[in-house]
């Protein structure tokens, strides 16, 4: 009798050591998955960066969930290039470098846009507006200096960004940049941009793509540059969305109608508001006074998340990245937009950096 009790004790010691080294292991795996190990088989998962998070917890998740960055801000003309004698490359350079220590894929953002442009670009020496020679110019200096110091070390960039007008009747948007230059500017920046790393794929960005008008206008677009020789090899469609659009419909047929066009597709600044979908700058109100991330919000998010994936996978074959813009609800742009000051979580980790229910939504098929 006590041999058996003692023979069953061990047994149980046995058991239970066996049970705590497969929820050990078990742990392990789960806590070494990343968002880039549950998508491998179908593209790359991407994250927008600034050099301040590229140390500590956030520099810990970037490397572990991701496999692709994106400089948020400081690849754009404004703080790359703030004098026309004058290039600022820190910031460029320690996401870059960051990206080469981590084996980590590299999207440059943004060559040419109507934002975030240095003041002299469109100014000669006593203010007046340059002409169209001295502005190309410019922007092939400009695009020439940039892409050939990352070559072999960005595999693609953002060349042209957002010139499609949100106007239902016009068809460029009313930039400076097409003031002076007219469309030609396009072209030229994705002649340069080739010229400077042939090896490099070029994308036209912009976003509201689901939109039916602006997406026809978009592919018009492509269709007329490529004819012409124009080197747009991808498209990036944004994806700045809410809880509420799109509906899986307007994905399934954006999708289909760029996928018809036999380029490379990628979702390249992916968020998700709790709040329901404006596309316009406005005040505060009373009605904005409660930014809790309440249950309702949470759940509502997670089922989109979901939505946008499952219609992600289905596209895998056009789909060739997936980037989140920003890393966590510590921070988002959306933060102050379209409402100034009103918190918003938009992304899959919460502000202490751990999971929500909606990074559950997006590995869980």
């Amino acid at each position: 009798m006590k041999f058996r009790q003692v023979h069953s004790r061990n047994i149980t010691k046995l058991l239970l050591s066996g049970i705590f080294v497969a929820l050990s292991c078990l742990g392990q795996k789960v806590s070494g998955q990343g968002l880039k190990d549950y998508y491998r088989s179908f593209f790359p998962v991407g994250v927008s960066v600034s050099p301040r998070i590229l140390q500590g917890g956030e520099a810990q998740l970037i490397i572990s969930q991701f496999n692709s960055v994106t400089p948020e801000n400081d690849m754009k003309m404004g703080p790359i290039h703030p004098r026309e004698n004058e290039y600022n490359f820190r910031g460029g350079d320690s996401i870059v470098a960051f990206a080469l220590r981590n084996k980590l894929k590299v999207r440059g953002h943004t060559l040419c846009w109507h934002n975030q442009v240095p003041a002299w670009i469109f100014k000669d020496d006593k203010g007046d507006t340059v002409s169209k020679a001295v502005l190309l110019k410019r922007l092939k200096d400009h695009i020439t200096t940039v892409v050939t110091r990352y070559k072999g070390k960005i595999y693609a960039w953002d060349v042209v960004n957002e010139v499609i007008s949100d106007k239902k009747e016009e068809f460029y948007r009313n930039s400076a940049w097409l003031r002076i230059c007219g469309p030609e500017f396009i072209e030229k920046a994705f002649q340069w941009a080739h010229e400077a790393d042939p090896g490099a794929l070029l994308f036209y960005n912009d976003y509201n793509e689901i939109d039916p008008v602006k997406r026809a206008k978009i592919i018009r677009m492509v269709k007329d540059l490529r004819a012409k020789g124009v080197p747009v090899q991808a498209i990036g469609l944004q994806g700045h969305w809410a809880f509420n659009e799109p509906s899986e419909e307007q994905l399934e047929k954006t999708f289909a109608d760029f996928a018809a066009l036999k380029l490379p597709l990628q979702i390249t600044e992916l968020d998700i508001s709790v709040y329901p979908k404006e596309h316009e700058a406005r005040g505060r109100k009373g009605s904005d006074a409660d930014t809790s991330f309440s249950p309702e919000r949470e759940n509502g998010q997670a089922e989109q998340y979901r939505r946008c994936f499952a219609v992600f996978r289905k596209y895998k074959n056009s789909l060739t990245g997936v980037t989140f813009w920003n890393l966590s609800d510590r921070r988002s742009w959306l933060d102050n937009f379209p409402v100034e000051g009103r918190k918003d979580y938009p992304l899959l980790f919460d502000r202490n950096l751990q999971p929500k229910k909606a990074f559950t939504a997006v590995v869980s098929f």
